[in-house]
Protein backbone atom coordinates (compact mmCIF):
# COMPACT_ATOMS: atom_id res chain seq x y z
CA UNK A 1 0.00 0.00 0.00
CA UNK A 2 1.07 3.67 -0.42
CA UNK A 3 0.92 6.47 1.92
CA UNK A 4 -2.22 7.44 0.33
CA UNK A 5 -3.64 3.79 0.82
CA UNK A 6 -3.34 3.05 -2.63
CA UNK A 7 -2.49 -0.56 -4.10
CA UNK A 8 0.21 -1.48 -6.14
CA UNK A 9 0.58 -4.99 -5.12
CA UNK A 10 0.71 -7.51 -8.40
CA UNK A 11 -3.18 -8.30 -7.40
CA UNK A 12 -4.21 -5.24 -7.78
CA UNK A 13 -1.90 -4.54 -10.72
CA UNK A 14 -3.73 -7.29 -12.46
CA UNK A 15 -7.11 -6.63 -11.72
CA UNK A 16 -9.69 -5.72 -13.53
CA UNK A 17 -8.27 -7.01 -17.10
CA UNK A 18 -5.09 -5.09 -17.03
CA UNK A 19 -2.92 -7.79 -17.16
CA UNK A 20 -4.38 -8.51 -20.57
CA UNK A 21 -4.52 -5.01 -21.69
CA UNK A 22 -0.93 -4.65 -20.80
CA UNK A 23 -0.35 -8.05 -22.65
CA UNK A 24 -1.70 -6.45 -25.46
CA UNK A 25 0.60 -3.20 -25.52
CA UNK A 26 3.53 -5.55 -25.11
CA UNK A 27 2.93 -7.41 -28.43
CA UNK A 28 2.33 -3.98 -29.78
CA UNK A 29 6.12 -2.89 -28.68
CA UNK A 30 7.58 -6.23 -29.67
CA UNK A 31 6.25 -5.51 -33.03
CA UNK A 32 8.33 -2.55 -33.56
CA UNK A 33 11.33 -3.90 -31.48
CA UNK A 34 12.14 -6.98 -33.13
CA UNK A 35 12.06 -5.89 -36.72
CA UNK A 36 15.47 -4.21 -37.07
CA UNK A 37 16.90 -7.53 -35.38
CA UNK A 38 14.99 -9.76 -37.51
CA UNK A 39 15.37 -7.34 -40.65
CA UNK A 40 19.30 -7.20 -40.40
CA UNK A 41 19.05 -10.99 -39.93
CA UNK A 42 17.58 -11.54 -43.19
CA UNK A 43 18.58 -9.05 -45.37
CA UNK A 44 21.15 -11.02 -47.59
CA UNK A 45 18.92 -13.97 -47.92
CA UNK A 46 16.47 -10.85 -49.44
CA UNK A 47 19.47 -9.64 -51.67
CA UNK A 48 20.04 -12.99 -52.61
CA UNK A 49 16.59 -13.67 -54.11
CA UNK A 50 15.56 -10.44 -54.96
CA UNK A 51 18.64 -8.61 -56.21
CA UNK A 52 18.53 -4.44 -56.32
CA UNK A 53 21.61 -4.31 -53.84
CA UNK A 54 21.86 -0.47 -54.70
CA UNK A 55 18.44 -0.42 -52.55
CA UNK A 56 20.26 -2.70 -50.26
CA UNK A 57 20.15 0.15 -47.02
CA UNK A 58 16.58 1.10 -47.95
CA UNK A 59 15.06 -1.36 -46.49
CA UNK A 60 16.41 0.08 -43.04
CA UNK A 61 15.85 3.95 -44.31
CA UNK A 62 12.55 3.46 -45.52
CA UNK A 63 11.37 1.95 -42.55
CA UNK A 64 13.00 4.60 -40.40
CA UNK A 65 11.56 7.01 -42.87
CA UNK A 66 7.90 5.67 -42.17
CA UNK A 67 8.46 5.97 -38.53
CA UNK A 68 9.50 9.98 -38.51
CA UNK A 69 5.91 10.39 -40.27
CA UNK A 70 4.10 8.36 -38.27
CA UNK A 71 5.75 9.40 -35.09
CA UNK A 72 5.10 13.31 -35.46
CA UNK A 73 1.53 12.27 -36.44
CA UNK A 74 0.82 9.51 -33.95
CA UNK A 75 -1.18 12.19 -31.69
CA UNK A 76 -3.73 13.74 -33.99
CA UNK A 77 -4.29 9.98 -35.58
CA UNK A 78 -5.60 8.74 -32.14
CA UNK A 79 -7.50 12.02 -30.69
CA UNK A 80 -9.42 12.28 -34.27
CA UNK A 81 -10.44 8.62 -34.46
CA UNK A 82 -10.25 7.73 -30.76
CA UNK A 83 -7.40 5.18 -29.12
CA UNK A 84 -9.21 1.82 -29.93
CA UNK A 85 -9.98 2.78 -33.66
CA UNK A 86 -6.30 4.36 -34.09
CA UNK A 87 -5.07 0.66 -32.39
CA UNK A 88 -6.64 -1.00 -35.19
CA UNK A 89 -6.22 1.12 -38.05
CA UNK A 90 -2.04 0.81 -37.38
CA UNK A 91 -2.01 -2.57 -36.88
CA UNK A 92 -3.97 -3.45 -40.03
CA UNK A 93 -1.44 -0.55 -41.74
CA UNK A 94 1.74 -2.74 -40.57
CA UNK A 95 0.13 -6.32 -41.46
CA UNK A 96 -0.25 -4.61 -44.85
CA UNK A 97 3.08 -3.64 -45.24
CA UNK A 98 4.16 -7.32 -44.10
CA UNK A 99 1.93 -8.58 -46.83
CA UNK A 100 3.42 -5.72 -49.98
CA UNK A 101 6.64 -7.16 -48.21
CA UNK A 102 6.20 -10.80 -48.39
CA UNK A 103 4.97 -10.65 -51.86
CA UNK A 104 7.53 -8.24 -53.29
CA UNK A 105 8.66 -9.00 -56.87
CA UNK A 106 11.76 -7.02 -56.11
CA UNK A 107 13.56 -4.82 -54.18
CA UNK A 108 11.65 -1.98 -54.93
CA UNK A 109 8.44 -3.23 -54.38
CA UNK A 110 10.07 -4.74 -51.18
CA UNK A 111 11.51 -0.68 -49.81
CA UNK A 112 7.60 0.18 -50.58
CA UNK A 113 6.34 -2.46 -48.41
CA UNK A 114 9.10 -1.89 -45.45
CA UNK A 115 8.19 1.79 -45.61
CA UNK A 116 4.47 1.08 -44.74
CA UNK A 117 5.25 -1.28 -42.14
CA UNK A 118 7.22 1.51 -40.77
CA UNK A 119 4.01 3.74 -40.69
CA UNK A 120 1.61 1.55 -39.34
CA UNK A 121 4.67 0.03 -36.62
CA UNK A 122 5.16 3.80 -35.89
CA UNK A 123 1.49 4.77 -35.33
CA UNK A 124 1.24 1.43 -32.88
CA UNK A 125 4.10 2.81 -30.63
CA UNK A 126 2.64 5.94 -30.33
CA UNK A 127 -0.73 4.82 -29.40
CA UNK A 128 0.76 2.19 -27.00
CA UNK A 129 2.31 4.61 -25.36
CA UNK A 130 -0.93 7.00 -25.30
CA UNK A 131 -3.27 4.02 -24.07
CA UNK A 132 -0.41 3.29 -20.61
CA UNK A 133 -1.43 7.18 -19.73
CA UNK A 134 -5.29 6.93 -20.77
CA UNK A 135 -5.85 2.82 -19.19
CA UNK A 136 -3.65 2.52 -16.09
CA UNK A 137 -3.91 3.96 -13.03
CA UNK A 138 -0.72 6.21 -11.85
CA UNK A 139 -0.08 3.75 -9.83
CA UNK A 140 1.49 1.49 -11.41
CA UNK A 141 3.30 3.34 -14.42
CA UNK A 142 6.66 2.51 -12.72
CA UNK A 143 5.88 -1.24 -12.54
CA UNK A 144 4.40 -0.98 -16.22
CA UNK A 145 6.97 0.88 -17.80
CA UNK A 146 9.10 -1.38 -16.52
CA UNK A 147 7.63 -4.70 -18.42
CA UNK A 148 7.60 -2.37 -21.23
CA UNK A 149 10.93 -1.61 -21.36
CA UNK A 150 11.80 -5.83 -20.77
CA UNK A 151 10.13 -5.99 -24.14
CA UNK A 152 13.26 -4.59 -26.16
CA UNK A 153 15.38 -7.23 -23.73
CA UNK A 154 13.70 -9.93 -25.09
CA UNK A 155 13.34 -8.85 -28.65
CA UNK A 156 17.30 -8.32 -28.26
CA UNK A 157 17.36 -12.58 -27.65
CA UNK A 158 14.91 -13.53 -30.15
CA UNK A 159 14.90 -11.21 -32.83
CA UNK A 160 18.25 -12.58 -34.69
CA UNK A 161 17.08 -16.27 -33.50
CA UNK A 162 13.83 -15.66 -35.44
CA UNK A 163 14.94 -14.08 -38.27
CA UNK A 164 18.46 -16.83 -38.23
CA UNK A 165 15.50 -19.04 -38.26
CA UNK A 166 13.61 -18.19 -41.19
CA UNK A 167 16.72 -17.24 -43.21
CA UNK A 168 18.85 -20.25 -42.58
CA UNK A 169 15.97 -21.98 -45.62
CA UNK A 170 15.41 -18.85 -47.45
CA UNK A 171 11.83 -18.55 -46.03
CA UNK A 172 12.30 -15.04 -45.63
CA UNK A 173 9.06 -14.17 -47.08
CA UNK A 174 7.44 -16.31 -44.36
CA UNK A 175 8.40 -14.08 -42.03
CA UNK A 176 6.78 -11.29 -43.15
CA UNK A 177 3.77 -13.39 -43.51
CA UNK A 178 4.38 -14.62 -40.23
CA UNK A 179 4.76 -10.99 -38.77
CA UNK A 180 1.73 -9.67 -40.72
CA UNK A 181 -0.52 -12.48 -38.58
CA UNK A 182 0.47 -10.89 -35.40
CA UNK A 183 -0.29 -7.24 -36.60
CA UNK A 184 -4.04 -8.70 -37.29
CA UNK A 185 -3.96 -10.72 -34.13
CA UNK A 186 -2.93 -7.43 -32.71
CA UNK A 187 -5.72 -5.80 -34.18
CA UNK A 188 -8.30 -8.05 -33.20
CA UNK A 189 -7.35 -8.03 -29.33
CA UNK A 190 -7.39 -4.43 -29.50
CA UNK A 191 -11.42 -4.58 -30.18
CA UNK A 192 -11.73 -6.94 -27.30
CA UNK A 193 -9.69 -5.55 -24.61
CA UNK A 194 -9.65 -1.74 -25.30
CA UNK A 195 -12.36 0.56 -24.14
CA UNK A 196 -14.28 1.97 -27.29
CA UNK A 197 -14.36 5.73 -25.24
CA UNK A 198 -10.76 6.38 -24.58
CA UNK A 199 -9.74 9.69 -25.64
CA UNK A 200 -6.22 11.51 -26.11
CA UNK A 201 -5.16 15.07 -26.47
CA UNK A 202 -3.45 15.97 -29.44
CA UNK A 203 -1.10 18.77 -30.62
CA UNK A 204 -1.00 20.16 -34.30
CA UNK A 205 1.38 18.01 -35.89
CA UNK A 206 4.75 20.28 -37.35
CA UNK A 207 3.78 19.78 -41.02
CA UNK A 208 6.85 22.30 -42.31
CA UNK A 209 9.52 20.77 -40.00
CA UNK A 210 8.06 17.40 -40.77
CA UNK A 211 8.59 17.70 -44.74
CA UNK A 212 11.94 19.34 -44.17
CA UNK A 213 13.22 16.21 -42.48
CA UNK A 214 11.84 13.61 -45.11
CA UNK A 215 13.70 16.12 -47.63
CA UNK A 216 16.74 15.53 -46.25
CA UNK A 217 16.31 12.15 -45.98
CA UNK A 218 15.06 11.97 -49.51
CA UNK A 219 17.84 13.42 -50.64
CA UNK A 220 20.86 11.20 -48.83
CA UNK A 221 18.92 8.11 -50.12
CA UNK A 222 18.91 9.86 -53.82
CA UNK A 223 23.01 10.17 -53.08
CA UNK A 224 22.84 6.32 -52.44
CA UNK A 225 21.97 6.04 -55.82
CA UNK A 226 24.40 7.87 -57.86
CA UNK A 227 27.67 6.53 -59.01
CA UNK A 228 29.96 9.46 -58.82
CA UNK A 229 30.91 10.36 -55.33
CA UNK A 230 30.81 13.93 -55.91
CA UNK A 231 27.46 14.20 -57.16
CA UNK A 232 26.64 11.98 -53.67
CA UNK A 233 28.80 14.88 -51.50
CA UNK A 234 26.83 17.16 -52.79
CA UNK A 235 23.44 15.78 -52.44
CA UNK A 236 24.45 14.72 -48.72
CA UNK A 237 25.53 18.22 -48.27
CA UNK A 238 21.97 19.70 -49.58
CA UNK A 239 20.28 17.21 -46.74
CA UNK A 240 22.34 18.60 -44.39
CA UNK A 241 20.93 22.13 -45.24
CA UNK A 242 17.02 20.47 -45.04
CA UNK A 243 17.94 19.10 -41.53
CA UNK A 244 20.00 22.00 -40.46
CA UNK A 245 16.63 24.21 -41.65
CA UNK A 246 14.29 21.92 -39.97
CA UNK A 247 15.51 22.21 -36.30
CA UNK A 248 15.84 26.09 -37.31
CA UNK A 249 13.02 26.60 -38.62
CA UNK A 250 10.47 29.51 -36.44
CA UNK A 251 8.24 27.85 -33.76
CA UNK A 252 4.78 28.21 -34.05
CA UNK A 253 2.99 28.98 -30.62
CA UNK A 254 0.86 25.87 -30.40
CA UNK A 255 4.34 23.48 -30.70
CA UNK A 256 6.90 21.86 -33.22
CA UNK A 257 8.35 19.02 -34.00
CA UNK A 258 11.58 20.02 -31.95
CA UNK A 259 11.94 22.40 -28.52
CA UNK A 260 13.27 25.63 -29.42
CA UNK A 261 16.48 26.02 -28.04
CA UNK A 262 17.42 22.39 -30.38
CA UNK A 263 19.48 24.60 -32.83
CA UNK A 264 21.55 26.36 -30.11
CA UNK A 265 24.64 23.71 -29.60
CA UNK A 266 25.84 26.05 -26.24
CA UNK A 267 22.66 24.30 -24.26
CA UNK A 268 22.25 20.65 -23.44
CA UNK A 269 19.04 20.54 -25.55
CA UNK A 270 21.43 21.34 -29.15
CA UNK A 271 23.97 19.51 -27.80
CA UNK A 272 22.37 16.26 -26.99
CA UNK A 273 20.72 16.28 -29.92
CA UNK A 274 23.20 16.85 -31.98
CA UNK A 275 24.77 13.81 -30.42
CA UNK A 276 21.81 11.45 -30.62
CA UNK A 277 22.05 12.22 -34.51
CA UNK A 278 25.54 11.95 -35.19
CA UNK A 279 26.09 8.98 -33.21
CA UNK A 280 23.09 6.56 -34.24
CA UNK A 281 24.10 7.64 -38.32
CA UNK A 282 27.65 6.95 -37.88
CA UNK A 283 26.53 3.60 -36.09
CA UNK A 284 24.26 2.06 -39.02
CA UNK A 285 27.01 0.73 -41.28
CA UNK A 286 27.06 -2.04 -38.55
CA UNK A 287 23.17 -2.52 -37.97
CA UNK A 288 22.70 -2.53 -42.04
CA UNK A 289 25.53 -4.49 -43.66
CA UNK A 290 27.22 -6.15 -40.15
CA UNK A 291 25.75 -9.59 -41.01
CA UNK A 292 25.87 -9.53 -44.68
CA UNK A 293 29.72 -8.78 -44.68
CA UNK A 294 29.65 -11.36 -42.01
CA UNK A 295 28.21 -14.38 -43.94
CA UNK A 296 30.83 -13.44 -47.01
CA UNK A 297 34.16 -13.28 -45.09
CA UNK A 298 34.06 -15.22 -42.38
CA UNK A 299 31.30 -17.96 -43.90
CA UNK A 300 29.17 -17.17 -40.76
CA UNK A 301 25.38 -18.79 -41.06
CA UNK A 302 22.74 -16.50 -40.71
CA UNK A 303 21.39 -17.07 -37.41
CA UNK A 304 25.22 -16.77 -35.62
CA UNK A 305 25.91 -13.69 -38.28
CA UNK A 306 22.12 -12.68 -37.11
CA UNK A 307 23.11 -12.98 -33.20
CA UNK A 308 26.66 -11.33 -33.98
CA UNK A 309 25.21 -8.02 -35.04
CA UNK A 310 22.40 -8.22 -31.85
CA UNK A 311 25.81 -8.17 -29.33
CA UNK A 312 25.23 -4.54 -30.21
CA UNK A 313 21.67 -4.82 -28.44
CA UNK A 314 22.98 -6.63 -26.10
CA UNK A 315 25.69 -4.56 -25.13
CA UNK A 316 23.16 -1.47 -24.85
CA UNK A 317 20.95 -3.31 -22.85
CA UNK A 318 23.65 -4.45 -20.20
CA UNK A 319 25.52 -1.26 -19.64
CA UNK A 320 22.08 1.07 -19.94
CA UNK A 321 21.46 -1.41 -16.54
CA UNK A 322 24.37 -0.74 -15.20
CA UNK A 323 24.27 2.50 -14.66
CA UNK A 324 20.76 3.29 -14.56
CA UNK A 325 21.91 3.44 -10.71
CA UNK A 326 24.68 5.35 -10.76
CA UNK A 327 24.95 8.68 -8.47
CA UNK A 328 24.52 11.74 -10.18
CA UNK A 329 28.55 12.32 -9.55
CA UNK A 330 29.42 10.31 -11.86
CA UNK A 331 27.14 11.36 -15.18
CA UNK A 332 29.40 13.40 -16.95
CA UNK A 333 32.07 10.86 -17.00
CA UNK A 334 29.68 8.68 -17.80
CA UNK A 335 28.15 10.07 -20.59
CA UNK A 336 31.66 11.09 -21.84
CA UNK A 337 32.73 7.32 -21.71
CA UNK A 338 29.91 6.58 -23.99
CA UNK A 339 30.81 8.73 -26.70
CA UNK A 340 34.27 8.12 -26.69
CA UNK A 341 33.60 4.33 -26.75
CA UNK A 342 31.35 4.40 -29.77
CA UNK A 343 34.14 6.32 -31.72
CA UNK A 344 36.64 3.91 -30.10
CA UNK A 345 34.27 0.58 -30.73
CA UNK A 346 33.96 1.84 -35.19
CA UNK A 347 37.74 2.39 -35.16
CA UNK A 348 38.12 -1.27 -33.85
CA UNK A 349 35.74 -2.21 -37.01
CA UNK A 350 37.29 -0.82 -39.30
CA UNK A 351 40.84 -2.34 -38.04
CA UNK A 352 39.27 -5.87 -37.87
CA UNK A 353 35.86 -5.94 -40.05
CA UNK A 354 37.80 -6.83 -42.95
CA UNK A 355 40.25 -9.95 -41.77
CA UNK A 356 39.01 -10.86 -38.60
CA UNK A 357 39.41 -12.37 -36.03
CA UNK A 358 35.92 -12.96 -35.50
CA UNK A 359 36.05 -12.78 -31.66
CA UNK A 360 37.25 -8.98 -31.81
CA UNK A 361 34.44 -7.77 -34.41
CA UNK A 362 31.93 -9.12 -31.90
CA UNK A 363 34.02 -7.64 -28.87
CA UNK A 364 33.90 -4.35 -31.60
CA UNK A 365 30.17 -4.62 -31.75
CA UNK A 366 29.14 -4.93 -28.27
CA UNK A 367 31.78 -1.88 -27.12
CA UNK A 368 29.28 -0.39 -29.90
CA UNK A 369 26.27 -0.83 -27.98
CA UNK A 370 27.64 -0.47 -24.65
CA UNK A 371 28.68 3.34 -25.54
CA UNK A 372 25.11 4.07 -26.86
CA UNK A 373 23.96 2.53 -23.43
CA UNK A 374 26.24 4.05 -21.60
CA UNK A 375 25.44 7.66 -22.96
CA UNK A 376 21.82 7.43 -24.12
CA UNK A 377 19.44 7.45 -20.85
CA UNK A 378 22.06 9.85 -19.13
CA UNK A 379 21.94 12.52 -22.03
CA UNK A 380 18.12 11.96 -22.07
CA UNK A 381 17.94 12.50 -18.36
CA UNK A 382 20.32 16.08 -18.72
CA UNK A 383 18.19 16.94 -22.43
CA UNK A 384 14.90 16.62 -20.82
CA UNK A 385 16.06 18.27 -17.51
CA UNK A 386 16.91 21.37 -19.25
CA UNK A 387 13.60 21.64 -20.84
CA UNK A 388 11.32 25.02 -20.02
CA UNK A 389 8.52 23.68 -17.89
CA UNK A 390 5.89 23.74 -21.54
CA UNK A 391 8.09 22.17 -24.02
CA UNK A 392 9.28 18.75 -22.13
CA UNK A 393 7.18 16.67 -23.73
CA UNK A 394 8.08 18.32 -27.45
CA UNK A 395 11.77 17.72 -25.92
CA UNK A 396 11.08 13.70 -24.89
CA UNK A 397 9.46 13.49 -28.04
CA UNK A 398 11.99 15.11 -29.81
CA UNK A 399 14.90 12.78 -28.57
CA UNK A 400 13.21 9.86 -30.52
CA UNK A 401 12.30 12.04 -33.66
CA UNK A 402 16.74 12.59 -33.71
CA UNK A 403 17.52 9.14 -33.22
CA UNK A 404 14.89 7.91 -35.97
CA UNK A 405 16.61 11.04 -38.64
CA UNK A 406 19.64 9.80 -37.22
CA UNK A 407 19.09 5.99 -38.20
CA UNK A 408 17.04 6.77 -41.16
CA UNK A 409 19.98 9.00 -42.82
CA UNK A 410 22.90 6.43 -41.50
CA UNK A 411 21.19 3.69 -43.09
CA UNK A 412 21.37 6.06 -46.47
CA UNK A 413 24.81 7.07 -45.65
CA UNK A 414 26.18 3.37 -45.25
CA UNK A 415 24.48 2.66 -48.31
CA UNK A 416 26.16 5.14 -50.34
CA UNK A 417 29.56 4.04 -48.76
CA UNK A 418 28.68 -0.05 -49.64
CA UNK A 419 27.22 1.12 -53.17
CA UNK A 420 31.13 3.49 -53.96
CA UNK A 421 32.74 0.32 -52.96
CA UNK A 422 31.21 -2.33 -55.44
CA UNK A 423 27.97 -3.49 -53.50
CA UNK A 424 25.66 -2.33 -56.50
CA UNK A 425 27.10 -5.81 -58.09
CA UNK A 426 26.25 -8.12 -55.26
CA UNK A 427 28.11 -8.67 -52.50
CA UNK A 428 31.13 -10.15 -53.84
CA UNK A 429 34.10 -10.76 -51.80
CA UNK A 430 36.03 -7.89 -53.56
CA UNK A 431 33.11 -5.21 -52.71
CA UNK A 432 32.58 -6.90 -49.16
CA UNK A 433 36.25 -6.32 -48.16
CA UNK A 434 36.17 -2.91 -49.57
CA UNK A 435 32.77 -2.07 -47.58
CA UNK A 436 33.91 -3.78 -44.20
CA UNK A 437 36.77 -1.15 -44.19
CA UNK A 438 35.20 2.13 -45.91
CA UNK A 439 31.81 1.50 -43.86
CA UNK A 440 33.52 2.42 -40.72
CA UNK A 441 36.61 5.03 -41.51
CA UNK A 442 34.54 7.07 -43.35
CA UNK A 443 31.45 8.27 -40.41
CA UNK A 444 34.52 8.85 -37.82
CA UNK A 445 34.16 12.65 -38.41
CA UNK A 446 30.51 12.30 -37.83
CA UNK A 447 30.93 9.97 -35.02
CA UNK A 448 33.31 12.60 -33.51
CA UNK A 449 30.59 15.26 -34.38
CA UNK A 450 28.76 13.33 -31.94
CA UNK A 451 31.20 12.60 -28.91
CA UNK A 452 31.63 16.53 -29.05
CA UNK A 453 28.31 16.66 -28.64
CA UNK A 454 27.88 14.30 -25.76
CA UNK A 455 31.10 15.56 -24.33
CA UNK A 456 29.34 19.01 -23.99
CA UNK A 457 26.42 17.27 -22.25
CA UNK A 458 28.78 15.94 -19.90
CA UNK A 459 29.35 19.27 -18.80
CA UNK A 460 29.09 20.37 -14.75
CA UNK A 461 26.69 23.17 -15.83
CA UNK A 462 23.65 20.88 -17.39
CA UNK A 463 24.37 18.49 -14.40
CA UNK A 464 20.78 17.76 -12.95
CA UNK A 465 19.76 19.90 -10.19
Amino acid sequence: MTAAGADTGWGDFVADGRAVRLALICLGLWLNAADSLVTTTIMPSVGRELGGYAFFSWATAAYMVGSILSGATAARLSARMGLRRAMVVAGLLTAVGCVLSALAPGMIALVAGRAVQGLGAGWIVGACYAAVGAVFPQRHLARIFGVMTSVWGVATVLGPLVGGVFAEGDHWRALFWAFAVQCVAFSAATVWLLPADVSTTTHPTPWRQLALVLIGVGLIGAADLVSSAAAAGALCAASLVAFVLAVRLPHRADGGLFPRSAANLSTAIGAGYLSYFATAAAAMGFSVYGPALLQKLFGLAPLAAGYAAGLESMGWTLAALAVAGSAARWHGVIIRAGGLSIVGSLVLLAVVMRAGPVFAILAAGAWLGAGFGLSSGLTGRRVIGAADAGEREVTSAGINAVRQVGNAAGACLSGIIANLSGMTGGVTRAAAESSAVWLFVLVLPLALVGAAGAWRVAAPRFAEA
